[in-house]
C-alpha cells in the first residue's frame, strides 16, 4: 500500500491560487492522481482532476481544470504538486491524492478511481468564495 499525505488546502477568493502537495515515499508509485469530492457527495462521486505518470512524466487533466491547473512532481518522486490558478467557486471541495503502486500501469485510464484501490490520502479542503 502506498502512503500519501495531502497539504496546502485553504480558503481563497475566486480568481486566486493555491498549491496542493501530496507527499509519499520515494519511487513508490507509477502514477498519482488528484480527485475532488464536493460537499454532500459520496466517495463514489469523486471527480477526477489531474494525474501524472512517474516514469514518463505524462500529465492528464479533466476538461474543467485544463489551462488553470498544473500537476507536477519533484525529481525524487516523493511529492506531487497541484498548482491551481484562476480558482472558481465550483472548484470547492475536498481534494484527495491517490496513487497506483510502482510497476502498475499509468496512462489513459487515470480517471477511474477504482484503479487506485486503497491508496488514498486523507484529503485537504479547498474553499473558493465568490
Amino acid at each position: 500500500q502506498v502512503e500519501l499525505m495531502e497539504s496546502g488546502g485553504g480558503s481563497v477568493q475566486a480568481g486566486g491560487s493555491l498549491r496542493l502537495s501530496c507527499a509519499t515515499s520515494p519511487n513508490s508509485y507509477s502514477g498519482v492522481a488528484w480527485f475532488r469530492q464536493g460537499a454532500g457527495k459520496e466517495r463514489e462521486e469523486r471527480e477526477p482532476v489531474a494525474a501524472i505518470c512517474a516514469g514518463s512524466g505524462d500529465t492528464f487533466y479533466s476538461d474543467s481544470v485544463k489551462g488553470r491547473f498544473t500537476i507536477s512532481q519533484d525529481n525524487f518522486k516523493t511529492t506531487v504538486y497541484l498548482n491551481m490558478t484562476s480558482l472558481r467557486p465550483e472548484d470547492t471541495g475536498m481534494y484527495y491524492c491517490a496513487a497506483r503502486p510502482r510497476f502498475s500501469t499509468c496512462g489513459s485510464r487515470w480517471a477511474l478511481p477504482e484503479l487506485y484501490r486503497n491508496n488514498w490520502g486523507q484529503g485537504t479542503q479547498v474553499t473558493v468564495s465568490a
